[in-house]
């Protein structure tokens, strides 16, 4: 984690200056961090490791795996047995999604520079084209891997319950309702994802997978 760069901090600026539930986060919470993964394929199997569990499981799990030898690259990870990655902590689904990632990059499907030059919808496409990604997957590497201010993962569970403590809403809002609430926060919707994460953490007490252990 690191200070937000000049360009994030002048979104926040904007932002809280159009919404005022958006302003009373930091004003509580304290600044928010930039949270930075890896922008390839390390970056991508933290994604994975992230799905449908706690972030407290996450980490822990994030930091076996990390441990093993090759595992953060396509061709070491290929070359891990399954006894190793469950060792890890990985279920078996898990285990065939991080090899389905590792052999997309391998053969070429996914290529980090061909992702860095496209635009945030294109770039969504092609990584959930991969077995086990996913939209809200892919949504989460362009945030943190590739620091993407406007990408949005409307299906969050955590944005729908940040939204819905700050604006007091008698429900969580859907995906898509949610993700039409995102369209006054354009073009930072990703730094209002941020915001919005930073406001739940704080709520909860729970830690983010990326935070260190002390």
């Amino acid at each position: 984690m690191t200070q937000l760069p000049s360009a994030a901090r002048a979104a926040v600026a904007a932002l809280v200056a159009r919404d005022p539930d958006l302003a009373r986060i930091e004003a509580q919470a304290g600044p928010m961090p930039w949270r930075v993964r890896a922008a390839g394929f390390a970056g991508l199997l933290q994604a994975i490791i992230g799905q449908q569990i706690s972030n407290q499981a996450a980490a822990a799990i994030w930091r076996r795996l990390a441990a093993l030898p090759g595992a953060l690259n396509p061709a070491g990870l290929v070359a891990l047995d399954e006894e190793a990655l469950r060792g890890a902590g990985l279920s078996r689904p898990k285990v065939a999604h991080a090899r389905a990632l590792a052999a997309a990059y391998l053969d070429g499907r996914l290529d980090d520079g061909v992702l860095a030059l496209m635009d945030d919808e294109a770039a969504v496409a092609s990584i959930a084209s991969v077995r086990g990604m996913g939209r809200w997957t892919a949504e989460v590497h362009l945030l943190f891997g590739l620091q993407r201010p406007d990408v949005f993962p409307a299906a969050d569970l955590a944005l729908a319950a940040a939204v819905t403590d700050l604006r007091h809403l008698p429900a969580r809002p859907t995906p898509a309702a949610l993700r039409d609430m995102a369209d006054a926060w354009r073009p930072w919707r990703g730094i209002a994802a941020r915001l919005l994460w930073h406001h739940w953490r704080f709520v909860t007490g729970r830690p983010s997978m990326d935070d260190p252990v002390v």
